[in-house]
């Protein structure tokens, strides 16, 4: 069962799209059909299945995250605990909770199954850039 390891430098909080790398992968298997396991080895950011045609659906996204949970150094946040790492951490914490660390795509005829306009994000959570891991595994 092919697998790869994809690295994606990120720049701060905000959406990533990987999905021609994810695409290439799995086009490079010569699988027909089968499913793509996407999965991200970190806990301060997450996966999305999104719009990739509008950039405004990705700047909304990131507003509403940055509405739902703010930054521990914001007014009412006072409540985290965990602020080792910065007031950015535990908050990046809850806002990977919430979505998704792991997403399954379907592959038929070599290629993955999404839709139209859907496409594959990392979503950074954190304010300053990092250099994020994602399995990708592709079982027939």
């Amino acid at each position: 069962m092919p697998q790869t390891r994809l690295t994606i430098d990120t720049h701060g909080p905000g959406l990533t799209e990987f999905t021609g790398r994810a695409g290439e992968f799995v086009r490079g298997c010569g699988t027909d059909e089968g499913l793509l396991t996407v999965f991200v080895r970190h806990t301060s950011c997450s996966l999305l299945i999104q719009e990739n045609a509008d950039p405004d659906v990705r700047r909304d996204l990131d507003a509403f995250f940055a509405r739902l949970v703010p930054p521990a150094d914001q007014p009412g946040m006072d409540w985290i605990v965990h602020t080792t790492e910065g007031p950015d951490d535990m908050p990046a914490h809850i806002k990977s909770a919430l979505t998704a660390t792991s997403l399954s795509v379907p592959v038929a005829g070599g290629r993955m199954l999404l839709g139209t306009w859907q496409g594959l994000y990392l979503f950074e959570h954190r304010r300053r850039p990092h250099r994020r891991e994602i399995v990708l595994h592709l079982s027939p």
